[in-house]
């Protein structure tokens, strides 16, 4: 199909020249987090993460494969697909390398600072209204995700040739009613760097779970071993005493200041208000505290937003400058509803994933 035909059947957005540009090809594109204004990230700055060249999909014929361990696959288009009960839900998306550009020593992979992450409305059918439909089998374990977009992963070991991005969750996760095939964002149709025509959205997982260019639903009766679920996209959990390889999944409680930016100068003695956002995975985000004496005091900051699972809690806090000028670093901490405390360093069992450690923010007191 004719790439401009392509472009002229799905949603295009004129993204701003303020999003931050890591990569061009593929693209990957950084939301500016010191721009942090509002609770819903506007489309044309939520970020951008590819593995490979954006596909081309011709709507005219797309269709959603759902095979596998189940009673009665079948394919459905997108007019079908709109035409089920539909739900909305807000979640927050955060690439699992956001910050890696800020690790020492430091690691390979998109150099992200803080914008991997943005928070949406989305709106499509749940994934289970699909599952339910085609009728799981007893021996069910998994569902695959699959999207169109393909190409030779970078990282050794890896296979030969090209393969295509696909993740699996667990069928309980996957009968989760928040878990989206996403056709929506924001009230707008999704944008063609956002997945278009369908996507995935599993909130309170990072990112890559949420598959774009969505193709195949595959349900397996074993854990699905494929490249991105094992070689990449994985850490060493040492929960039994010695390392095993296990997929990423749950996001970790985190926040990140906005303002003041890296290198700010501020008045002495003046007293400036702290703005940030803080999240996490299968909980709410209860605290945010704010440390400037390297986290021996902290301060408890305020809350913008409600709780609202799996999407990003807005904070801000007052703090009074030093009457002598200098350099300060800025600290703030997050803890969530189940009592866990954001890290102060860094686990290197997560090699450049899962940076959810207090980064703080030095700024400049004249």
């Amino acid at each position: 199909m004719n790439r401009r035909l392509f472009l002229q059947t799905l949603p295009f957005v004129a993204f701003g020249q303020d999003l931050i540009v890591r990569q061009r090809d593929p693209e990957n594109l950084e939301f500016p987090f010191t721009s942090l204004d509002s609770y819903v990230t506007p489309n044309d700055r939520f970020y951008i993460r590819s593995h490979f060249k954006t596909p081309e999909l011709d709507l005219a014929s797309y269709k959603l494969r759902v095979e596998g361990a189940v009673e009665k696959p079948f394919e459905i288009t997108l007019d079908e697909i709109k035409r089920l009960a539909q739900r909305k839900v807000t979640a927050t998306l955060e690439c699992a390398g956001n910050t890696r550009a800020l690790l020492n020593p430091p690691a390979s992979g998109v150099q992200w600072e803080l914008g991997a992450v943005s928070n949406a409305e989305w709106s499509g059918v749940p994934l289970g209204a699909l599952l339910e439909k085609a009728g799981l089998k007893s021996n069910a374990v998994e569902v695959v995700l699959e999207g169109a977009d393909k190409g030779e992963p970078k990282n050794d070991p890896k296979p030969v040739g090209e393969i295509a991005f696909a993740r699996s969750i667990s069928i309980e996760k996957a009968r989760r009613p928040e878990v989206l095939l996403a056709h929506g964002m924001n009230g707008s149709d999704l944008a063609l760097s956002h997945g278009a025509p369908l996507r995935t959205v599993v909130p309170g997982y990072y990112g890559m779970s949420s598959i774009k260019w969505l193709t195949k639903v595959r349900v397996v009766t074993e854990r699905f071993q494929g490249y991105f679920q094992t070689i990449d996209y994985a850490y060493w959990d040492r929960t039994n005493g010695y390392p095993l390889r296990q997929p990423l999944l749950d996001m970790r409680v985190k926040s990140l200041i906005a303002q003041p930016a890296k290198n700010q100068q501020i008045k002495a003695g003046s007293t400036v208000t702290l703005r940030g956002a803080a999240w996490t995975g299968e909980a709410d985000i209860s605290k945010v505290e704010i440390s400037s004496d390297g986290g021996k005091t902290w301060g408890q900051a305020r809350f913008l937003d409600k709780a609202n699972r799996f999407a990003w809690r807005r904070w801000e806090f007052d703090w009074k400058a030093p009457s002598q000028p200098g350099r300060q670093f800025l600290m703030s901490r997050a803890t969530d509803s189940k009592g866990a405390v954001q890290a102060l360093q860094h686990d290197r069992d997560t090699a450049g994933y899962v940076i959810h450690h207090v980064i703080p923010v030095e700024i400049n007191v004249l």
